[in-house]
């Protein structure tokens, strides 16, 4: 409605006010719908406080709702300088007596002092440094040198390669160089102050533990490098220790335990330890009730102020005649009445628990419709009663049988006992190798004489795969270490041939040590009766028997396969192993595809009499393993590896078949038990006890607060109408003032009229009295 302005235009007729006083009365029903809709939105604000409170209630119930908030522990410890502990929810409450009487702790290497940083080591001819991981076992340990040691490779973690050339053969630069080929090592450099040759370059582990001393070998022809870095615990030592690698030692309860890591899982079951220095300390481990009572605390005072908030916007204050904004709406009293109920009713299907209602637990209702809480009676209950908690409170479900574990529900599971029995337990997809993956080897245990001289130490009588004893002659000469293996290779393969043996042998050696294979794989494979005068000096006075398996780049070093529908080529690390090593290394290397990783796969590769078997860690019928091609899959599997598909479990949940996927059964739809999942994580086909079920106080106020805040629920249907009104009355209101504009202009135009008409009046008015006066007098005519 527009603005009058119309002030007279000479009849001295106030217009303005005429009009003005006219609209009120023409404006009262917009008034009336103005008003009209101040009350919906005051109400619609309302809904939004009420909506307000119950989401923060429902932040409450949710940290109560889930049975995990009810299984966290305290590990703590009696003297925290020597350890620390933290506990996840497999752990069982107690106390542990703990020594620890050394630290993890890892290797570390000093290469001789230098003059400079920056000064060229050597000639610059390119020399490949490799690093290899491992134990040194036996010998003795002398201003940080080894004498009669032996290094044993750790098939876990690959040998990594530099190569130090023209381009950095400074102290700096080999230190940097090392440091960027992510070797697992990390090398600085140090000023020990020696007056002549200060700079050292230290070498250390990544990784702490006995298994990762280092064995550092230089090929090439450099001999300054060689001379500065290689190292070899069992052989030349051009570097010296300052730090062995070490595991950490410690007794748990009297039980002796090692650690390459000063983090130790799997001691205690569950538990973390966190070791910081020798000595001893108690570890008690404990139900978390602290949290579970501020949880229940914060419970409490959220429904009270949901509580209250109800309160005010339904009530009527009779002192003050004041109402509430939803006095009387059903919505509102609706909600507060079910939020009481469910608060005040015995829970159903919790099976043996002691706790079936709240006031059990110092839970209780005041006259004015609050909750209060007796905190003695709550601690006594947490004390007594604390596994029982997750069932008052969450949707929980327990299980008769210690193989079958309850997993989850939906909306649709009822509470109650359900009988589980099973006729098919799930079994995981596997590849078994057709034949052994090892051969027969001599391993000598000690370094090779490299002259050989006739008639003094230059035979060998060997048996090769069970055949007779064969005698093998060397050619007397001095040779290299890679010479001297080709050299007593060539005369037993010779020999062999001679006696018209099938069998062959393959001479290899390592830091000067020969090893002597058979060419054939598991039983039909052997090399003994090993005597000559050349054995002592050529494989020393222990040579070492054992059945290996041999890795080479290149040739047998690669598998394709298939897990669980996924395929990947895996690459093993070149090297000799036994059949456990061997399984290690090749699970290791499966485990680590980015193809299986990526998408959780991962599987298990044992060995038996060195036939491997490798299987997937997964359950049910979607669980394969094949083994493809690659160089590697007839040397490790055999020419026919069989490989065999999981099935998934099968059996009744309530007397009503199930649906089996994987170890899991799932309750039939329709039934009482339908969407309860239980796992058969092993044991026997037939009946396997009963799982109780049921849904706790929070986890039934979350879901009555999901449906009462949902898009769906009343207070979003409430405030659709309110919104639906208040867009009617912003039409009607839109139309009325269109209506009212109109009324006012022509009100404008009548009275403006009027005004115009009553001044022309008066004009002519005056004129006329001019006129008149102007007129002779009657008297002055006669």
């Amino acid at each position: 409605m527009s603005t009058i302005s119309s002030p007279g235009i000479g009849s001295q007729l106030d217009v303005n006010t005429i009009v003005s006083q006219l609209m009120k009365l023409e404006s009262q029903p917009l008034t009336n719908l103005q008003t009209k809709e101040a009350s919906y939105q005051a109400k619609l604000s309302a809904y939004g406080s009420l909506k307000g409170a119950l989401s923060s209630f429902q932040n409450a119930v949710s940290a109560l709702s889930s049975a995990t908030q009810f299984q966290s522990l305290t590990a703590a410890s009696s003297n925290s300088s020597v350890l620390t502990a933290s506990a996840i929810n497999t752990a069982a409450p107690d106390s542990n007596s703990i020594n620890v009487s050394a630290l993890a702790q890892a290797q570390t290497l000093s290469a001789a002092g230098q003059t400079s940083t920056t000064d060229a080591v050597g000639n610059g001819t390119a020399t490949t440094l490799t690093f290899q991981f491992g134990t040194i076992g036996g010998g003795t340990l002398s201003d940080g040198q080894y004498t009669g040691a032996a290094f044993t490779p750790d098939t876990a973690q690959a040998s990594g390669t530099v190569t130090i050339d023209s381009s950095n053969n400074s102290l700096q630069g080999i230190r940097d160089a090392i440091n960027a080929a992510n070797l697992g090592v990390t090398a600085k450099i140090v000023n020990d102050g020696d007056p002549s040759n200060p700079y050292r370059l230290l070498i250390t582990s990544n990784s702490t533990g006995a298994a990762k001393s280092m064995k550092i070998t230089s090929n090439g022809g450099d001999a300054d490098v060689t001379s500065l870095l290689s190292y070899d615990p069992a052989g030349t030592q051009n570097m010296s220790q300052t730090t062995s690698a070490q595991n950490a030692s410690l007794t748990v309860n009297g039980l002796a335990i090692t650690s390459a890591s000063n983090t130790v899982t799997g001691a205690i079951p569950g538990v973390t330890l966190n070791l910081a220095q020798t000595g001893s300390t108690t570890l008690t481990v404990a139900n978390d009730t602290s949290s579970v009572a501020s949880a229940v605390q914060s419970f409490i005072q959220a429904y009270n102020s949901a509580n209250t908030t109800i309160d005010s916007l339904t009530s009527y204050n009779a002192d003050t005649k004041a109402a509430g904004l939803l006095l009387g709406d059903y919505s509102a009293q609706s909600i507060q009445m079910q939020l009481r109920n469910t608060l005040s009713n015995s829970l159903a299907g919790l099976g043996s628990s002691t706790l079936t209602n709240l006031t059990q637990i110092g839970i209780s209702f005041e006259k004015d419709g609050s909750l209060s809480l007796d905190n003695s009676k709550l601690q006594s209950a947490l004390t007594s009663n604390f596994g029982d908690f997750a069932a008052l409170f969450a949707s929980v479900g327990k299980s008769s049988d210690s193989l079958t574990s309850y997993l989850g529900s939906t909306g649709s599971t009822k509470p109650g006992s359900y009988a589980v029995s099973v006729t098919r337990t799930a079994s995981q997809g596997n590849a078994v190798g057709s034949d052994s993956t090892t051969q027969a080897a001599l391993t000598g245990s000690a370094s090779a004489g490299l002259t050989i001289t006739a008639g003094s130490n230059d035979t060998i009588t060997l048996s090769i795969d069970g055949g007779a004893a064969v005698t093998a002659t060397l050619t007397a000469g001095t040779y290299t270490a890679d010479t001297l293996a080709a050299e007593v290779q060539s005369q037993i393969n010779a020999a062999l041939t001679s006696a018209s043996q099938a069998g062959q042998v393959k001479v290899t050696q390592d830091s000067g040590v020969l090893s002597i294979h058979s060419d054939k794989f598991g039983a039909a494979s052997g090399v003994s009766s090993v005597t000559g005068n050349g054995v002592t000096g050529l494989l020393g006075a222990s040579p070492i028997s054992a059945s290996i398996a041999t890795i080479a780049a290149g040739v047998n070093d690669q598998l394709t396969l298939s897990v669980n529908g996924t395929s990947a080529t895996v690459t093993l690390a070149p090297g000799q192993y036994d059949a456990d090593a061997l399984a290690t290394q090749i699970q290791s290397a499966v485990n680590a595809s980015a193809d299986f990783s990526v998408l959780g796969i991962t599987v298990k590769v044992t060995q038996s009499n060195g036939v491997l078997t490798m299987t997937s860690d997964k359950y049910g019928s979607s669980s394969t393993v094949s083994i493809t091609g690659g160089n590697a899959m007839s040397d490790l599997f055999g020419a026919a590896p069989t490989s065999t598909g999981g099935v998934d479990v099968a059996g009744t949940i309530n007397g009503v078949a199930a649906t089996g996927s994987g170890q899991v059964l799932t309750g039939a739809t329709g039934d009482a038990s339908d969407g309860l999942r239980v796992q058969i994580t092993g044991g026997s086909t037939g009946n396997r006890g009963t799982v109780s079920f049921s849904n706790g106080y929070a986890y039934n106020l979350n879901t009555m607060l999901n449906s009462i805040l949902s898009s769906n629920g009343p207070i979003a249907s409430s405030t659709d109408s309110i919104n639906r009104t208040i867009a009617d009355i912003g039409k009607q209101e839109e139309a009325l003032s269109t209506r009212l504009t109109a009324v006012q202009a022509r009100y404008l135009a009548q009275f403006t009229a009027l005004d115009t008409l009553i001044g022309q009046m008066n004009t002519t008015s005056t004129f006329l009295t001019q006129q008149l006066a102007n007129l002779p007098s009657a008297s002055s005519d006669s």
